[in-house]
């Protein structure tokens, strides 16, 4: 059984520190690696120890892989948690750590190697009789055979890069006659953000549910599942609100689902953490999307719900210890919901803000949950994903915990930087939201008009308060 005592995060922002307040309550001593920028950072602070490991850029720090591994070993860390993006989907890094003898806190360098391809984890869940999107996932790749096989599925379909997700590489293509040049694009997307212009095609499901499965093995064959997460509400294919349950799912379709989850889990002897990603559609029907070898941005709402730390599981399950619960103990209680604080401009395509955090303060309420990476005074570069803040809001009902999360973005205060929080507070507000109704199309349907697009002209009462606050 490996044991470990000291933690590195090779991470930064609010996972970093999200994963070592769990590390520490357990009693392992934890390590943060920064680049320059970071510095003075908030991660940086709460370890017990930090390392620079390189220059502002992610190429030349958070993604060098030698770099953190020189780090552990300088540090004496015996284990490595990756958080989520950066290097927590790539099989090079957990089999680096694996020849430097370190424990990597995740699953397989297989699984992660399958399952990083959309075009090979579809053949393997196809196999494993997990329900799909019909499609091509051909190893050829030309523009004949792939217009050929478009035809053979029909329109609307969409084009995917096999290696990536976040909406990079994906094309809809609603007729015959866009469809070079989308692949063209689409490909060479791909090669620009993955490395790969490798495609798969898929029938087009039109406004579906995002419905994710949270699942968890252990080193002992055992997997599980904690229930769902509904992910609708996507911006260019960004989630930007998050809950648990989904407000449209009921006993049998849970279990459906999650025994198609376990199923695909198992196809890998999958060890962690692990989310297998749904498209739900109107009747009730699911089909397997992809697997995220990774804790989710999104997993406050499934621990909220479920009673469970999630990071504490993937610390026990990495030293070789049994999952603690079965099936049947898993118990759903009350709803969670999850937004997402960005520095960016909601009025200006949501372009990347970057400034001083003069102040933050957000709203502290029973039933509302921060995770943050954010200390008064820290830059915001252009260097890194703009995410600030995820705020997380439990309450006995659905509506219960949308008020709350409303309550608690209105009164976040953030100064110095443009945040998110007014495009936020009006999804939350919106009746089709509130009802529960809202589907991947929701933004583009009912939220394309909404003010908080639109350039807002601060009235002079806001700007008297935003003096106040700053000057107090």
């Amino acid at each position: 059984m490996p044991a470990f005592n000291k933690i590195l995060i090779a991470n930064r922002g609010e996972i970093a520190c999200r994963v070592m307040r769990t590390a520490m309550e357990l009693g392992y001593r934890t390590v943060a690696v920064y680049s320059e920028a970071d510095a003075d950072a908030r991660h940086v602070q709460v370890a017990d120890e930090a390392l620079c490991i390189g220059p502002a850029q992610v190429s030349q720090s958070y993604l060098r892989i030698d770099a953190i591994i020189e780090a552990a070993r300088k540090t004496g860390a015996d284990a490595i948690h990756p958080g989520y993006g950066f290097l927590s989907e790539n099989a090079d890094f957990a089999r680096a750590c694996e020849e430097a003898g370190i424990v990597f806190i995740g699953p397989t360098v297989e699984a992660i190697h399958l399952m990083g391809s959309k075009r090979l984890s579809k053949i393997a869940m196809l196999e494993a009789g997990v329900p799909c999107i019909p499609g091509y996932e051909g190893a050829a790749q030309d523009d004949k055979t792939l217009a050929r096989e478009a035809e053979r599925i029909g329109y609307p379909l969409m084009i995917k890069a096999s290696a990536g997700g976040g909406g990079r590489g994906m094309r809809l293509v609603q007729e015959s006659a866009e469809l070079l040049g989308q692949i063209r694009t689409a490909r060479s997307e791909a090669q620009n953000a993955f490395g790969s212009g490798e495609l798969i095609l898929e029938r087009a499901v039109i406004r579906p549910r995002h419905v994710e499965i949270q699942v968890f093995g252990d080193q002992h064959g055992n997997i599980l599942y904690l229930g769902e997460r509904d992910c609708s509400v996507q911006r260019r294919h960004q989630k930007v609100v998050e809950e648990a349950p989904c407000p449209v799912m009921t006993p049998e379709l849970r279990r459906a689902m999650g025994e198609a989850a376990v199923k695909a889990a198992a196809s890998v002897n999958y060890v962690g953490a692990g989310t297998v990603e749904f498209l739900l559609d109107a009747s009730g029907e699911f089909f397997f999307l992809e697997m995220n070898t990774r804790l989710q941005v999104e997993h406050p709402v499934t621990e909220l719900i479920t009673g469970q730390d999630l990071v504490a599981w993937q610390i026990r399950v990495a030293e070789g210890q049994p999952l603690s619960l079965q099936q049947d103990d898993i118990r759903l209680t009350g709803h969670a919901m999850e937004v997402r604080l960005y520095a960016e401009d909601s009025a200006a395509g949501f372009l990347p803000q970057t400034g001083q955090v003069l102040r933050w303060e957000p709203e502290l309420l029973a039933g509302v949950r921060i995770d943050h990476g954010l200390v008064e005074g820290q830059a915001v570069t252009p260097f890194y994903d703009p995410m600030l803040a995820k705020v997380i809001a439990y309450g006995e009902t659905r509506d219960e915990a949308r008020r709350k999360l409303l309550r608690a973005v209105e009164n976040c205060v953030l100064l110095g930087v443009n945040g998110n929080q007014r495009f936020l507070a009006n999804l939350l507000k919106h009746p089709e939201f509130a009802a529960g109704n809202a589907t991947t199309a929701f933004i583009a349907e009912h939220f394309a008009g909404d003010p908080s697009l639109q350039p807002h002209t601060a009235s002079l009462a806001e700007l008297a308060m935003a003096a106040a606050l700053l000057y107090q």
